[in-house]
């Protein structure tokens, strides 16, 4: 599964963790996540995000 990092902040969303705290649970693809997920550190929108 591929990692996706946040082009506003650099928060890495990395799919084996997840973001428990905000209900993905780890082993969710990036693809998976709710649209009306938001980056846990600056609140960035999903499309804010690039594969790396």
């Amino acid at each position: 599964m591929d990692k996706y990092e946040c082009i506003v902040c650099g928060y890495i969303y990395d799919p084996e963790i997840g973001d428990p705290d905000n209900g993905v649970s780890p082993n969710t693809p990036f693809e998976s996540i709710p649209d009306s997920w938001v980056c846990p550190v600056c609140g960035a929108a999903k499309d804010q995000f690039k594969k790396i």
